[in-house]
């Protein structure tokens, strides 16, 4: 995907109200897709194909949550810092910033060292 297609595809998909309330609610806490359903008020049908496109667009990570019964299931959580739109010679890019742990900032750290 080229990135003019990418930032498209991110614009669009930042542009949908429920996109935006999703991001919103698990920036605060890991969500279920049912607890999304909830909170905002949406089919789960609905829910389920916005996590997709969001999780394929780095917008959001899968984790795995497992209940003090032994069941688990899928939780969301945003995955991004911060977006940045830059608007120049005619082009229009978005670049996503994803969260980094203490392990994967220290894994990518330590690969810059090794690299230099």
């Amino acid at each position: 995907m080229s990135t003019d297609d990418r930032s498209d595809e991110l614009l669009e998909l930042l542009g949908q109200e429920r996109v935006r309330q999703i991001l919103a609610a698990t920036s605060r806490d890991p969500r279920s897709a049912k607890e999304l359903s909830e909170e905002c008020d949406v089919a789960l049908s609905t829910i389920y194909r916005r996590v997709e496109d969001m999780v394929a667009n780095d917008l959001l990570a899968e984790r795995t949550r497992i209940e003090s019964d032994g069941s688990h299931h899928s939780v969301y959580e945003a995955n991004i810092d911060h977006l940045d739109v830059d608007i120049e010679n005619g082009t229009i890019d978005v670049s996503v910033h994803v969260r980094e742990d203490a392990a994967q900032r220290f894994s990518r750290i330590w690969s810059d060292i090794r690299e230099s």
